[in-house]
């Protein structure tokens, strides 16, 4: 590989591969043209060391046959969203909250929750992981110049939470996705399958891919700050504007950031996790979630998505509806004041299986066109 500009050729037709092996016509998968390339080109300055010894990793855009971009391309669809923002003069910050289940496999192949014996919230150390697997993935993290800032034990055992350190949104998605490839093969190392997938435990909660952004001014400031306290009442016109495009295409976001049908058994009522149209501040219960931090830290959390989408192709939905309400105006409904368990001002929420989120997000054709369909 060297340092030098490169490309590989995968089959196209990966993108119409379900989980369970059957192979879809699916949109743009060519399927039932002859299953062509498509071509993954790099830039030698990206190519990094990787958590195996002797090996090298990066990560590319996708060509089609004829030497196009492929319009299937998460990250060519992050790119033009920052683009698009970039041109008002902004320029986008994520930060992810990851959160997985961990699970052993039994003599018998059966899959078990992993025991953890006096888990609790937002713990640490061998209770909550007697294996270690953890600090292993801690270590390499740093190592690999991952920027984890925490690894912590989630509400429900034996569920753990992974925060990278808020970045540049393209690099920042780029450790992200690299970083759960990683740790998902470091725990395995221990007898330990971490999974992401959105909702693996009925009778427990979920998991979400919680999309954190701001945005960095020509002066390099934030440009969502408006001084140094946060919270509802001292949002600017762009925090207002960017909250007002994510209710505004609420219903159309869930079938980018919940695609599979297993989304929408965590996308329920009382979940916490973006069931319903609504803002606030340090509120869980809502959608979108405004820090009481201002200044540097000002941020706005979007809390509906989850890892079994593209989680390029869901930090551009979002920054793409927050860009069309911020450029078109629209009116901002006001904050929840309901507990969001019993009591909720929302009435509009996302629909209740995929098929109907999919019938929304074509319906939403200012959303798809923004993103890329």
């Amino acid at each position: 590989m060297g340092d030098q500009d490169g490309c590989s050729r995968f089959c196209r037709s990966t993108f119409g591969v379900h989980y369970d092996k059957d192979l879809l016509d699916a949109p743009g998968a060519m399927m039932m043209e002859g299953l062509p390339d498509m071509e993954a080109r790099y830039l030698g300055k990206d190519i990094r060391d990787c958590w195996e010894k002797k090996t090298k990793v990066v990560i590319g855009e996708l060509y089609d046959h004829h030497g196009e971009p492929l319009e299937l391309c998460g990250r060519t669809a992050l790119k033009r969203a920052i683009e698009d923002w970039r041109k008002h003069g902004l320029y986008p910050k994520v930060g992810i909250e990851m959160e997985a289940f961990a699970f052993t496999q039994s003599s018998d192949g059966e899959l078990t929750p992993y025991g953890t014996p006096g888990a609790v919230v937002y713990g640490t150390g061998a209770y909550t992981d007697p294996l270690r697997f953890t600090n292993a993935i801690w270590e390499k993290s740093h190592e690999m110049g991952f920027h984890l800032e925490m690894i912590t034990a989630e509400y429900d055992s034996p569920q753990f939470e992974f925060t990278l350190r808020y970045d540049e949104a393209l690099k920042a998605i780029d450790d992200m996705f690299l970083f759960r490839l990683m740790a998902r093969e470091i725990a395995l190392e221990y007898g330990v399958l971490l999974t992401f997938m959105p909702k693996p435990i009925p009778s427990a909660g979920g998991s979400g891919m919680h999309i954190n952004f701001s945005f960095t001014d020509k002066a390099g400031k934030n440009a969502l700050s408006n001084g140094e306290i946060g919270g509802p009442d001292n949002l600017n016109e762009l925090g207002k504007g960017c909250l007002a495009g994510l209710m505004h295409h609420h219903q159309g976001l869930a079938g980018i950031l919940a695609p599979t049908a297993n989304s929408y058994a965590r996308l329920q009522q009382g979940c916490l996790s973006g069931y319903w149209q609504n803002w606030g501040g340090d509120h869980r219960g809502v959608t979108a979630r405004i820090s009481m931090e201002g200044g540097e830290k000002a941020r706005i959390e979007h809390r509906m998505a989850d890892f079994t989408a593209n989680p390029y192709i869901a930090v551009a939905a979002v920054l793409q509806a927050s860009r069309l309400g911020y450029e078109n105006g629209y009116e901002l409904q006001l904050a929840e004041t309901g507990d969001c368990f019993d009591h909720t001002d929302a009435k509009i929420r996302v629909a209740p299986d995929l098929r109907r989120a999919m019938k929304d997000l074509e319906n939403d054709r200012e959303l798809g066109e923004a993103v890329g369909r």
